[in-house]
């Protein structure tokens, strides 16, 4: 195993345990679940600090949802395809959100940003492009800002592909509906209704989004 897959395998091993005790989780409690002895993690990272700046990067990082809404087919009606990459986007958010919701709850706060991946200042979660991975500080760092609007173009542009088979039939540009389920899918991770008004499902969602939130006559949706 390389140093890189070491420090990938690690940082993957890490992932739910942060998300479950924020900062206090222990290095020896990663080694435990990883099957390595707890002096290799220092091998790879300096300190239990730099790991957990490792797992906030990891958690940031658009890769696996972009390979998602890749692996969607296009044969498939576009409710359908719509609802997958919702479930995508927001399954994305979710493991961001316990990671960095965690770590915020437990007293962290950006000591160390890690470089291009960086929540905001505030350290509090929100969507891939919307609430913010890649997101600089007040400072208005470059090259976050900019790391932040290539996770959102890249996003956009993977939702747009899966419009391009309607777009003969759509009423505005594949890019620009792109843009608009986006507001959509991170709107709905983003509500907090109460047990007693749950969220819409994402197939309501993506319904409403495609027809409207009117009924004909007959009672059919629009």
């Amino acid at each position: 195993m390389t140093p890189e897959e070491r420090r990938e395998m690690i940082v993957r091993t890490a992932l739910p345990l942060v998300a479950e005790h924020g900062t206090a989780v222990t290095t020896g409690q990663i080694a435990r679940a990883a099957g390595i002895g707890e002096a290799t993690i220092f091998r790879v990272f300096a300190d239990k600090d730099e790991l957990l700046d490792a797992c906030i990067a990891a958690a940031v990082r658009t890769d696996h949802v972009l390979a998602e809404l890749a692996s969607i087919p296009l044969d498939q009606p576009l409710p359908a395809r719509l609802i997958e990459a919702g479930a995508a986007i927001e399954a994305y958010l979710t493991r961001m959100g316990m990671v960095i919701g965690a770590l915020h709850a437990t007293g962290r706060r950006s000591r160390r940003l890690p470089p291009g991946a960086t929540p905001r200042t505030s350290d509090k979660p929100g969507p891939a492009g919307t609430g913010e991975p890649g997101a600089g500080g007040p400072d208005g760092d470059a090259g976050r800002w900019q790391s932040r609007e290539t996770a959102m173009n890249r996003t956009r542009e993977a939702l747009a592909e899966l419009f391009e088979p309607e777009r003969d039939r759509l009423r505005l540009p594949a890019e620009q509906m792109a843009s608009l389920f986006m507001g959509f899918a991170f709107g709905r991770a983003r509500s907090s209704a109460g047990p007693d008004a749950p969220n819409p499902s994402m197939e309501d969602y993506v319904d409403v989004f495609l027809n409207g939130a009117l009924k004909d006559e007959e009672g059919a949706t629009k």
